[in-house]
């Protein structure tokens, strides 16, 4: 049977049943920098905006100027931040841009699985397999257990406000929204392309995917999730992300987010999107350390927010950081 029967089939059947619990506030913490001013403000707009108790709030002095902490800097900021944690904390948003890697670990990962030295040795290889990874209805990892993470991005303030205003709305009724997914002249960072959902309608959650051959999208005005592969995507100015969108793209050093070599996966939280993910250190084009497109749109139609979505579709996530609102949950009921 082809992929894009089985995709169809389980995706129907997953957003026909009762939709998840998506994460709730009051099991979100918040790890605040207090050498960083645009943390401190952020971290009291975020836990205004999402009545996050102050029992959650975690402070940390951090190096903000460093985008990368060696192993030994981490362990007891790490120590620190897990130690603050109440039993019914089952994720953590970090409220600054930098650092956001330890040696060639993404700091979120580092954080929720611990540092992992194998992957650094041979970064090209394989990674570990996440315990959080799947699509089906599964109950995760005990808090205890694991606690994934993701960054909320400190860089402007007017870039943070409008992410946090993007993460709280709230729909009613679904909004008419398209998810976009690019196959691109370039070949190696297309390595997704085979696990990109089939281009059709989803009647329920008034979603129309689309699959298209291409290397850029322009001037789209429904756009819920956009994924792709380039080390640049282009025409970002001219479309209009909808409140909770998803977006990413293939690229070795997305992840370095405030690197210039390729597209920082920033650029695209700078367009209008509620979340993303990238790598910080060379992954190779391992489908397993990017989100998995079918993955990450089964569970989001079916009620996760944004940071157990993205968690959920990625297989090896040792080099990858998730970054934005990680409660944004647009499906959710």
């Amino acid at each position: 049977m082809r992929w894009s029967i089985l995709f169809s089939l389980g995706l129907a059947a997953a957003v026909a049943g009762p939709a998840h619990a998506a994460l709730k506030a009051a099991q979100l913490a918040l790890v605040v920098n207090d050498d960083e001013p645009n943390s401190v403000a952020l971290a009291a707009l975020y836990q205004q905006a999402h009545k996050i108790p102050d029992a959650n709030i975690v402070h940390v002095r951090v190096n903000r100027r460093a985008r990368r902490l060696s192993p030994e800097e981490f362990a007891p900021l790490r120590e620190q931040i897990l130690g603050k944690l109440g039993p019914d904390v089952r994720a953590v948003l970090m409220v600054w841009t930098a650092p956001y890697a330890v040696g060639c670990n993404a700091i979120t990962s580092a954080l929720t699985l611990g540092y992992d030295a194998a992957q650094c040795e041979t970064p090209c290889g394989p990674g570990k397999a996440s315990p959080y990874f799947g699509d089906g209805n599964v109950l995760a990892p005990p808090a205890a257990a694991m606690r994934i993470s993701m960054l909320l991005p400190t860089t402007s303030l007017d870039l943070g406000k409008a992410l946090i205003a993007r993460g709280t709305a709230r729909n009613f009724t679904f909004p008419t929204a398209s998810a976009y997914y690019l196959t691109t002249s370039d070949t190696a960072r297309s390595a997704r392309a085979r696990l990109f959902p089939p281009s059709g309608k989803i009647k329920s959650h008034e979603l129309t995917i689309k699959n298209l051959h291409a290397d850029v999208l322009e001037g789209e005005h429904d756009v819920m999730i956009y994924q792709t592969g380039m080390i640049k995507v282009d025409k970002l100015n001219t479309l209009q992300f909808l409140p909770g969108a998803l977006a990413d793209h293939l690229t070795s050093a997305g992840g370095d987010l405030l690197g210039d070599s390729q597209m920082s996966s920033l650029r695209w939280l700078e367009a209008g999107a509620t979340a993303s993910y990238g790598t910080v250190s060379e992954p190779c084009n391992h489908w397993q350390k990017f989100p998995h497109p079918g993955v990450l749109l089964k569970r989001y139609l079916s009620g996760d927010s944004a940071i157990e979505a993205y968690w959920h579709s990625v297989a090896w996530p040792a080099q990858g950081v998730f970054i934005g609102d990680p409660l944004a949950a647009p499906y959710a009921r």
